[in-house]
């Protein structure tokens, strides 16, 4: 099922937001308002539902915005399966990622936008986050690195590009879809270690995402993700 709150504007926007959700809850609300209250206008949101069982999607039911598409099919494709599918859907001249929790400072779109504008050669552009608790309190902020030279630095080690900050040329994630079957909670890091060497990536120093940690994550959690890292190298 999709669902689109209005008609569709006739214009295609300058940036497509995609907002895979699965069992996002109460804190859908939240990063979807940090979306509407950017200072860029000119966006579209896709929120696709990934066959959530909760009714996070309430939250946001007397939400009336022609720039916002709701796609519900029911089922639980993964992560990067959803990602490609807003790829393919976006009308965008940039793609832009944002997690169902997360909270998005007003000026971020319109940074972004200036430096890609700026810099025809940049493909993918990060912006800086800090780290917040389930009570939005502060405690501590994501790794980073500005130039494409100390992003990329050291592949085996990954890449300190903060994902839910991407926002890049819809044309290069066209040609780089992300790759199915997704590795292990690697999508991202895959997607830049097989493209690192032909592309250009940036990271703005400004803090311009505030990025939710719900739970502490486990040790052996952790090692299964660098395993999996360690595959793809």
């Amino acid at each position: 099922m999709v669902k689109n709150n209005n008609n569709l504007k006739s214009v295609d926007p300058l940036v497509t937001v995609a907002m895979p959700i699965y069992n996002a809850g109460k804190y859908l609300r939240p990063a979807v308002l940090s979306i509407m209250q950017q200072t860029l206008t000119d966006w579209e949101l896709y929120i696709i539902d990934d066959g959530s069982t909760d009714d996070a999607l309430s939250y946001i039911a007397d939400i009336q915005d022609s720039r916002i598409i709701i796609i519900k099919d029911g089922q639980n494709k993964g992560l990067a399966v959803r990602l490609n599918e807003v790829i393919n859907l976006a009308k965008g001249r940039y793609f832009a990622r944002m997690d169902q929790d997360d909270f998005a400072y007003p000026e971020r779109f319109s940074k972004q936008v200036e430096v890609l504008e700026d810099n025809l050669d940049l493909d993918l552009l990060a912006t800086r986050a800090i780290k917040i608790s389930i009570e939005n309190e502060p405690v501590g902020y994501l790794p980073f690195s500005i130039s494409h030279e100390e992003i990329t630095a050291a592949p085996w080690r990954g890449f300190y590009m903060p994902h839910p900050t991407w926002m890049g040329r819809l044309q290069w994630f066209k040609k780089n879809h992300y790759a199915q079957p997704a590795p292990h909670l690697t999508e991202d890091q895959e997607l830049l270690l097989r493209t690192f060497e032909d592309s250009h990536f940036a990271c703005l120093e400004d803090i311009c995402l505030a990025y939710r940690v719900r739970d502490k994550t486990c040790l052996r959690k952790l090692l299964k993700i660098r395993y999996h890292q360690l595959c793809m190298q």
